[in-house]
């Protein structure tokens, strides 16, 4: 509606004539309808870098306001040489600016119109990036001229997760795999990392070259990591030869030759130093790094050390102390800042007898005196005085004392005569087992009997396991805990025993590897554990070797000498590289009950004489005979050196009934 009370519609609005001109005007009107339009929603806001480009020839419009970054520009072409104070925390529109340099940055238009990409209009406009090139640059080259003594030559190694590392280990790994020799300035452990300096960027592209070249015990590559430094403050306070000569001399004046001890108690208020101006902080590297080689070249041989009042908040740099006077055994430590018994763990490598802590913050930790004691001394189990107090005797064992274990046995069976019923039972059994079919396990069995396998526990995704075939069967407690599966996983009844046992993969055991332990032996009962090793070939392309322990409990069967499974528990695990070395070695012979029958009458005999005087069984005489090409004093030869290197099983001198 317009001031006197007409109506216009829409095609009357847009006739509207400005300057005379109809075309012209509606032109102009659409131009300030869309910018008004534009500035109402907020879409393209000027202030935030300006809108859609509007060509003309002066002035910016009634409806556009002045750009920041115009204001700025205007300001470095007048040469005043910056903004003036407003524009210099606000804009035109009252927002304050965000940063207080001398000089803001223009605000970033993405739709404003580009500079020129020409060479010469852009470089040789004030603040542009040739400026900025040769300021950075000029900022460098005096960077480093300042810094040319202290940062030209020294690089910081660094060795993750390297604390878990011993230290000789690792610097021992480094010098072998490191084409130049180099000296580790300052090795000491920041967080899990182990850190060192190296002097020369030879020596430090040497130690890069080194990265994962080698693995720890877990398999893990070793990983470094080079950084340029500035020089360690061990060199940069590195003291001077007059310096050390003379802490020497002072040393020298506080040790007791007859008690092979050295006072260094307050040592930073010695008259002698003090007058020779020499600061000895012994919570400084430098200053403990000069006593720790002054007693490694002069007294090694140090019992009793007294460092207290010396202000000592860590023991990083007494650690070194521990290899140079390992028989050291008084030390003391009262009166300084230790604030937790963990500080301790840096020197537990001391074998000490006493040791006093009084007047540390660390004291003060426990609740009481009983398990202040029991903290101390599991770092140093010989402790016998802490802070002058006398302290029981420890209770410990010395594996440092030689010793004699007696020798393992390759089997228990407790008499003869169990002997040779197990040995019969499992000769028979795993015969039968290997197989083709396990049905004929079925007279093994008690009506009533019971089977279970379990596999070793482990956080591993059953899938990629090795074992993962046995895992879905395995009724390891650990794992389960639903006790309706572990019932479950029990299988009742020999029919169903022996159909478990028929979807195992089928196997081959080595006989000669198997180990027996009778472990409870009564008229009605019999309890023993096989262990040994044994082979899946159930036609995959690669055979893996497996390590099994076995639990029989066993009743006498109805006719004598047989025996009657009532429990069976089968345990499987990966076998050692060592077990895999020695499996199958010895091929166990084909059993039978009774000679080959195409042996010739020599034979028979000599079979009978071998089998005599050798006390193996027959199947096993046989076959030494037979390796040895029926030559009986090559055969008894090979015979004394395989028994002497108990390389014979036990099974080879059972003989049946």
């Amino acid at each position: 509606m317009s001031e006197d009370g007409r109506h216009y519609s829409a095609p009357q609005r847009s006739g509207i004539v400005h300057n005379g001109f109809r075309g012209e005007g509606r032109k102009k009107w659409r131009r300030k309808w869309r910018l008004k339009k534009r500035d109402s929603y907020g879409e393209h806001d000027d202030r935030v870098g300006g809108g859609f480009p509007i060509r003309k020839k002066k002035g910016r419009g009634p409806f556009r306001g002045k750009m920041y970054s115009e204001g700025n520009h205007k300001s470095r072409n007048r040469g005043s040489g910056g903004p003036n104070p407003r524009t210099r925390f606000e804009d035109e529109d009252g927002d304050v600016a965000m940063n207080d340099h001398e000089s803001p940055r223009p605000r970033f238009m993405p739709y404003g119109s580009r500079p020129s990409r020409r060479p010469d209009s852009w470089h040789d406009r004030d603040g542009g990036p040739s400026s900025i090139q040769v300021t950075v640059k000029q900022n460098a080259e005096r960077s480093a001229s300042s810094n040319t003594n202290t940062r030209k030559n020294w690089f910081k190694i660094t060795i993750p997760f390297g604390k878990k590392y011993d230290k000789s280990w690792l610097l021992q790994n480094l010098h072998a795999l490191c084409s130049v020799s180099f000296t580790p300035v300052q090795f000491h452990h920041d967080g899990n990392k182990a850190v060192f300096y190296v002097e020369d960027s030879t020596t430090a592209n040497a130690l890069k070259q080194v990265s994962r070249r080698f693995v720890d015990k877990e398999l893990y590559r070793v990983a470094i990591i080079i950084n340029a430094s500035l020089p360690p403050s061990s060199v940069l306070n590195e003291l001077k030869l007059e310096e050390i000569e003379h802490i020497k001399q002072c040393m020298s004046k506080r040790y007791d030759g007859s008690q092979q001890a050295l006072d260094l108690n307050s040592i930073r208020s010695d008259p002698d130093l003090v007058s020779q101006n020499i600061d000895v902080v012994l919570n400084r590297r430098n200053s403990m790094n000069a006593v720790v080689k002054i007693i490694e070249e002069n007294i090694p041989e140090l019992l009793s050390l007294n460092l207290g009042n010396n202000r000592l908040y860590k023991l990083d740099d007494l650690a070194d102390l521990v290899s140079k006077a390992p028989n050291l055994k008084i030390l003391n430590l009262s009166r300084n800042e230790l604030k937790s018994e963990r500080d301790l763990d840096k020197i537990k490598g001391f074998k000490l007898e006493e040791l006093w802590l009084d007047g540390n913050t660390l004291c003060d930790s426990f609740r009481d005196q009983a398990t202040y004691v029991s903290a101390i001394r599991e770092k140093f189990p010989k402790l016998l005085r802490l802070d002058g107090h006398e302290l029981p005797p420890p209770i410990s064992f010395d594996v440092e004392t030689p010793t004699t274990l007696p020798s393992c046995k390759a089997s228990y069976f407790g008499t003869d005569e169990i002997k040779v019923l197990i040995s019969r039972f499992i000769q028979q059994y795993y015969l039968v087992y290997d197989s083709t079919d396990r049905q004929g396990l079925l007279d093994a069995y008690h009506d009533a009997a019971c089977c279970s396998l379990s596999i070793p526990f482990s956080a591993q995704n059953p899938a990629r396991s090795s074992l993962g075939e046995y895992f879905k069967e395995s009724r390891n407690v650990k794992k389960l805990k639903d006790p309706t599966l572990r019932a479950k996983l029990l299988k009742h009844t020999r029919l169903n025993v022996v159909a478990f046992l028929n979807e195992l993969p089928k196997t081959q055991h080595d006989i000669a590897s198997f180990v027996v332990d009778v472990s409870m032996q009564t008229n009605t009962l019999l309890c023993f554990t096989v262990h040994g090793v044994f082979k899946e070939a159930d036609g995959k392309s690669r055979e893996s070797v497996r390590a099994f322990s076995r639990a029989f409990i066993a009743v006498p069967a109805g006719n004598a000498g047989r025996l009657c499974i009532v429990n069976d528990q089968l345990f499987i695990r990966n076998a050692t590289t060592e077990e895999i070395r020695k499996a199958f070695v010895t091929p166990a012979p084909t059993p039978s009950s009774s000679p080959v029958p195409t042996l010739t009458a020599p034979q028979q005999e000599m079979l009978q004489a071998f089998s005599q005087q050798s006390g193996m069984n027959i199947e096993w005489s046989q076959k030494c005979l037979q390796d040895n090409e029926w030559d009986f004093s090559q055969a008894a030869q090979i015979f004394t050196q395989l028994k002497a290197g108990g390389k014979i099983p036990e099974i080879a001198f059972v003989k049946q009934l």
